[in-house]
């Protein structure tokens, strides 16, 4: 690397890694990781990948999975990670560093480790080094396409089983029994138990993120979608997040709408209930991907094949996003979504299409009359009607004020009902407010459901750059008394981060019902909650099959 003669330092590097798998050296990881640290700060410099680097990190990975002995000695256990990170980082950005990776064999190394050939730091790295060279359009059949169905199940099961095996093999582990060289690597060097726990957790994330953008690259291509599509692969997906810990990937939530673009893919979803409802759920949150949930329904909605089916759950969510502006740069949401929801209302009026359930039906026509018929009878109106209109709804929201502060809630809800209908559709902030009050009545008549539907109506007529922060936090509320821990904790996130930047909270304090509902919902949503959950089942069995639970009682 010092070499000043340009043709002698490319001669030595060949031969440097020409020599580095036939070696036994102390320094080989030193050397691996300074390749490792090059590859992360210059991913798109030639030089390494044009004198050989691929084959050989090809060759390391391999020798570490044959050669037992040779990875056990000395600090050779780190080289497999560095030599697997190292071509994730040079495949990432460069189709022609990727043909290079392909053509020097690193595509089979790579399976072997996610295989699970030597451990879940390895395959993580693996997974992301393969999801890299699967993104360059070009080389895909050759380096992927071959072994298609093997890294499609593979995907599938670690991002079903990757959160359990990390729980499993270290973040429930006692501190002492880890392995160094993870405790090493997921830390750099920095140690500390809480450092090793929080990385870990976004480890385990990214393995998993990592593999599902992996079969986003086949949903894409329409590739294996008989096998992507099983029912108990979707049902799984739908409970995936990357938590705090990572909250920008979009893994989850791109996969299903890259499986919602194509014609098996709507048919499995459809077919599924419970991921339509995630989805529905998602739509009505605070969550950075509302949009993509939305893309996704609609997807169904204008399949003829699919539309009946998905519009039996999805309608009486739909109707709450109608108001909708814009979302993510993309104007006139809420119009796109009436515009679906009511494309054939027509036959529903009078009768030639029917519903299981009438709750679809009385919200389909309650839309008719709120974005078609209402807006005519308006644009009708005089001056002097909507004037009277005005002021009949201060005067209800002020009564509807008082006998709130009353008690009488009931007849609370009553006098927002008729305001919102009296409330011309140009006062927006006006129905906003009504819509608010009214889902704090319904949040001390314990009705979740309507709370987050006025509550979701109210943020449609806010402002998308700040939202409306009493309404997150009713929203986030009547969430948790559903046990929507998720959609709960994001909402009130975003509320908090509504005030601290708006300068409501003194000193940047957080509120202490906002942190008392965070910290609980935050519990709940932790990354290992459900391994840790099934391991103390686990063991709770084994007790009892040895006749010592009751001792634990």
């Amino acid at each position: 690397m010092n070499e000043p003669d340009p043709s002698l330092r490319k001669a030595r590097i060949i031969k440097a890694f020409q020599d580095l798998p036939l070696r036994n050296d102390q320094e080989h990881v030193l050397a691996l990781s300074s390749l490792w640290n090059i590859a992360m700060m210059q991913p798109n410099d030639p030089e390494f990948p044009s004198l050989g680097i691929f084959e050989c990190m090809a060759k390391l990975i391999h020798k570490g999975i044959n050669d037992k002995k040779w990875l056990l000695s000395d600090q050779n256990i780190y080289i497999p990670y560095y030599a697997a990170h190292t071509i994730g980082s040079y495949t990432m950005n460069k189709v022609r560093f990727a043909e290079k990776a392909v053509e020097s064999g690193v595509v089979f190394p790579l399976i072997e480790l996610m295989r699970g050939k030597i451990t879940w730091v390895e395959q993580r790295v693996a997974v992301r080094a393969l999801a890299h060279i699967a993104s360059h359009e070009k080389i895909f059949e050759e380096a992927i396409g071959v072994n298609e169905v093997e890294i499609v199940e593979l995907a599938m099961k670690i991002a079903m089983t990757c959160l359990k095996e990390v729980f499993d093999k270290f973040v429930g582990l006692e501190p002492s029994k880890r392995l160094k060289y993870h405790c090493d690597l997921v830390t750099r060097g920095l140690g500390g138990l809480e450092i090793e726990d929080r990385k870990a957790e976004e480890w385990a994330s990214q393995l998993q993120c990592w593999s599902l953008n992996l079969l986003n690259r086949f949903a894409c291509k329409e590739k294996s979608l008989n096998l992507i599509c099983k029912r108990e692969f979707l049902i799984e997906l739908c409970g995936m997040w990357g938590g705090l810990a990572n909250p920008t990937s979009p893994a989850v939530i791109r996969l299903l709408r890259s499986l919602c673009q194509t014609k098996i893919g709507r048919q499995s979803v459809a077919n599924l209930q419970e991921v339509i409802k995630a989805l529905c759920n998602l739509s009505r949150s605070s969550d950075d991907w509302q949009l993509m949930a939305i893309d996704c329904l609609l997807l169904l909605l204008k399949d003829p094949e699919t539309r009946h089916k998905a519009m039996e759950t999805s309608v009486v969510f739909l109707v709450d996003l109608v108001e909708l502006r814009s979302i993510g740069g993309r104007p006139k949401v809420g119009d796109t979504i009436t515009q679906a929801l009511l494309q054939d209302y027509h036959k529903i009026k009078y009768g030639d299409l029917k519903f299981q359930r009438k709750k679809v039906e009385r919200a389909l026509k309650e839309t008719w009359d709120l974005k078609v018929d209402r807006k005519r009878r308006e644009k009708l109106m005089s001056e002097q009607e909507i004037g009277e209109r005005k002021s009949m709804v201060r005067q209800l929201k002020q009564e509807g004020n008082l006998n709130f502060w009353s008690g009488n809630i009931e007849k609370a809800v009553m006098e927002y009902t008729e305001a919102l209908h009296m409330c011309p559709l140009k006062m927006r902030k006006d129905r906003l407010v009504l819509h608010s009050n009214r889902a704090q009545c319904y949040l001390l008549l314990r009705n979740p459901e309507a709370v987050i539907s006025d509550t979701t109506i109210a943020l449609c007529l806010s402002s998308a750059v700040s939202p409306h922060g009493k309404s997150l936090w009713r929203r986030s509320q009547a969430y948790d008394m559903k046990g929507l821990a998720k959609e709960s904790l994001i909402d009130c996130v975003t509320f908090v981060h509504g005030r601290m930047k708006s300068g409501q909270t003194e000193r940047a304090e957080i509120p202490s019902y906002a942190a008392r509902m965070i910290n609980k919902q935050m519990n709940k949503t932790w990354l290992f909650a459900p391994a840790k959950s099934r391991s103390f089942n686990n063991h709770e069995e084994l007790l009892e099959s040895h006749g010592l639970s009751e001792s634990f009682n």
